[in-house]
């Protein structure tokens, strides 16, 4: 099978969209992506990546075609600019591509425009498209700040909704995406399918953490307005005179500044900022801790939301405390691999890290979750289960 993905994230940016590709070149399948510039988290292209470098590159058997976009900078305005400068080139290259491809895979985040330029490609060559959801829009916007009545959340609303109506396939991450698309976009969800997201290999040969005399619980992922980690930074306030626990926050985003600037002003000596670490050095980190904490902002729409983390954090053995709703909290509580409390209550988070310390069950915490992880998200499973639905949607 001859395959495009189109997704504006791609190596050396942390997105596992890397790892489904080169799967599928594993699988004997021809894999073309096209994708950006490097420059997330920090907002700037890659030196290696400025003045027309590296845009055509064969990764471990990908080939990789990239097209111009601005960098997201640091301002909202700016981050406007990248979405609608990929978009744009990334729809001319597309209607470009000499190239016919058998079906066309959409790696869809933020924003959900990066699907436009297959949209593109479909309608001159007819192609079939399976779009994979991670972020759900507008709903996204709403967490980003915008409110649900503006011109701007009604324009994306329709723009949204088009681009979801125009694809052959779409597969989701949280089995809550499908309720979304139907009472909030109004939409048919029986070509929707739910294929929830797996761990990297590397994460399931963590070696089991030394005995010291502390409790160490580790965040790891991005740090932006969603993710809430200024949650932790409180709580780790209110257990500052704890000295047998510590926090290590492991990612770079939007709101790290300002979490490290928290810290400082409560003059925290339990919290350790690392900043963002490739994924072949993460084991090291998880495999200090005794517990791995996730934080969503308090909102409905991110409440629908399964991030990648989760998936890791089950794979490397080890209980998650969370301070979430929704589909995130299901998913722990089924899987019998932590404690959770409300999105964004620091008081109670405080609460249930003291009681994981001292409960006895914290081996068998992290043992649920591997073995829910197997059942579930095991990254065999799915990879063939989108093999399956491209094969059928290119046949």
């Amino acid at each position: 099978m001859n395959l495009l993905v189109i997704c504006q994230y791609y190596y050396p940016e942390p997105f596992r969209i890397t790892d489904i590709c080169e799967s599928l070149v594993e699988k004997g399948h021809d894999v073309t992506v096209l994708t950006g510039l490097p420059n997330y988290p920090e907002g700037k292209i890659l030196e290696n990546y400025r003045r027309g470098k590296k845009r055509n590159e064969i990764i471990n058997g990908v080939k990789v075609v990239r097209t111009f976009e601005i960098g997201r900078g640091t301002t909202k305005f700016q981050l406007f600019l990248n979405y609608i400068s990929y978009t744009l080139s990334a729809s001319i290259k597309a209607f470009n591509l000499k190239e016919k491809f058998d079906v066309v895979l959409v790696n869809q985040l933020s924003p959900v425009m990066m699907a436009i330029p297959a949209i593109v490609y479909k309608k001159k060559y007819n192609r079939k498209i399976l779009l994979y959801c991670l972020d759900l829009w507008p709903a996204s916007l709403i967490a980003g700040g915008i409110k649900e009545g503006s011109i701007f959340y009604k324009l994306f609303f329709i723009i949204s909704k088009w681009i979801y109506s125009s694809v052959d396939s779409i597969a989701v991450t949280s089995s809550m995406f499908k309720e979304y698309f139907k009472s909030k976009l109004f939409m048919n969800i029986e070509n929707i399918q739910h294929i929830p997201q797996y761990a990297e290999d590397i994460f399931a040969e963590i070696e089991e953490k030394k005995e010291n005399r502390k409790f160490n619980f580790v965040f790891a992922g991005n740090i932006g307005e969603m993710q809430s980690v200024e949650t932790i930074v409180k709580a780790a306030n209110e257990m500052k005179e704890k000295n047998n626990i510590m926090f290590h926050i492991v990612g770079d985003g939007s709101k790290l500044e300002e979490c490290i600037v928290l810290s400082k002003k409560f003059k925290l000596n339990n919290i350790i900022f690392y900043g963002r670490k490739p994924i072949n050095e993460m084991p090291q980190y998880y495999s200090f801790a005794d517990a791995m904490l996730i934080t969503l902002k308090n909102d409905k729409t991110i409440s629908y939301t399964l991030p990648g983390k989760v998936q890791s954090y089950m794979a490397a053995h080890k209980p998650i405390i969370g301070s979430i709703n929704g589909e995130t909290r299901r998913v722990i509580k089924e899987a019998g691999c932590g404690y959770c409390c409300d999105a964004d209550d620091y008081k109670e988070l405080s609460k249930i890290i003291l009681e994981f310390c001292d409960s006895n069950q914290q081996k068998l915490m992290g043992a649920n979750g591997y073995d829910y992880y197997i059942k579930n998200y095991s990254k065999k499973s799915f990879i063939s289960t989108l093999e399956e639905s491209l094969i059928k949607l290119g046949g």
